[in-house]
């Protein structure tokens, strides 16, 4: 119960490393508001985790909706102990001139702008509470990019950067950022990473990686626990790998 008594807004939590961090954190005592585009899958989440979890629609790269989020959780939950940026998108795999431009501007406004709303409406809420957790999921794409997934690639680097920059600025007042950066895993991007699902493919990707297979969300959401529990109160900038090693 490294949780217990916490509260947590997750975006995109109603599937992939969303989904398996709302379990993680129900099941060590934290109340969770579960924030996704799809609420009705969002809300089947909710209703297996029980009482503990609750849903909202939220489209994280419109203000009043992410403002809308952090509403219904002080409604809901009382306060925002735990902010999870996670939901995220991408380009299929192309050469980077030919990537559209609308699916850049969807990759930079899910992923990039996500962070700058949620600070936005999220952020004065834990400078009044004196304190508070921001957790963002990026990838090793941002470490160590692959080919023909520049964008993704550049975004989820910007993610790793916004969350040294956020951590400096928020540490004298309490509040820790930190971010995540996994390995290709069993989520609903996967297909998209790859551009194809099929068993050669996965072997090509698991090949790059030294343990020998995709990451979870149940090793995404072990890491997500560490981090946002008070066993981490002196952690705060860090962007942790949780990719088998594929950033060695």
């Amino acid at each position: 119960m490294r949780l217990k008594g916490k509260t947590a807004i997750i975006t995109g939590g109603a599937s992939g490393f969303g989904a398996g961090i709302a379990l993680k954190f129900v099941t060590e005592g934290a109340s969770v508001l579960i924030a996704d585009l799809n609420l009705p899958l969002a809300e089947k989440v909710a209703a297996d985790l029980g009482d503990m979890a609750h849903a909202v629609r939220t489209d994280v790269a419109d203000s009043a909706s992410v403002k809308a989020m952090a509403e219904a959780a002080i409604a809901g939950l009382g306060r925002i102990d735990i902010l999870i940026n996670n939901a995220g998108t991408t380009h299929l795999p192309n050469a980077m001139e030919d990537v559209t431009e609308a699916d850049f501007d969807r990759v930079f406004a899910v992923n990039c702008k996500s962070v700058y709303l949620t600070a936005k409406h999220v952020v004065p809420l834990m400078k009044a509470q004196g304190s508070g957790v921001i957790l963002n999921v990026a990838s090793t794409a941002g470490v160590s990019p692959r080919p023909r997934l520049n964008w993704y690639n550049a975004s989820k680097g910007w993610m790793n950067n916004a969350t040294k920059g956020m951590a400096v600025e928020l540490a004298p007042l309490g509040i820790r950022v930190n971010a995540v950066n996994p390995v290709a895993g069993e989520t609903p991007l996967l297909k998209q990473f790859m551009g194809e699902d099929t068993p050669e493919m996965r072997a090509k990707f698991i090949a790059t990686i030294p343990l020998g297979r995709f990451s979870t969300p149940q090793d995404v959401a072990n890491a997500a626990c560490y981090l946002c529990s008070d066993e981490a109160s002196m952690i705060t900038g860090v962007c942790m790998e949780v990719d088998g090693g594929r950033c060695i």
